[in-house]
């Protein structure tokens, strides 16, 4: 079973992530998604598929959200896919894609449910 994994390596809950996706014989394709950013199409297919929404996606404690008013609750998903577009940082991480779904992995024990069953 192969992973996809949008990846922050200095992030702890990241980490851990990407170590059980490795640890459960996954393939991972890791996303360094801050030097290789997803397109405004991908953000909105892993909102959609996560069952998240854009606001969901949105890392709502970087000061890049409060500062332009990215918190405010009647700013539009296209304005806040325009942001994470601009500004990756903005982009909630770990998000994990396999076969049994799309994730994002806060807290780190979520991506259980996209491994496979054990044998």
């Amino acid at each position: 079973m192969q992973a996809t994994i949008f990846h922050n390596p200095r992030c702890g809950t990241s980490r851990r992530v990407l170590e059980r996706l490795t640890q459960a014989g996954l393939e991972v394709w890791i996303v360094e998604y801050l030097r290789t950013p997803p397109d405004r199409a991908t953000l909105a297919e892993i909102a959609r598929a996560g069952g998240i929404g854009v606001r969901g996606l949105l890392r709502a404690k970087e000061t890049l959200v409060a500062e332009p008013g990215l918190d405010a609750p009647d700013i539009s998903d296209d304005a806040l896919l325009d942001a994470m577009v601009a500004h990756p940082v903005l982009i909630n991480r770990p998000v994990v894609v396999t076969e049994r779904g799309t994730r994002l992995c806060r807290p780190a024990e979520l991506v259980e449910d996209l491994l496979p069953p054990a044998a």
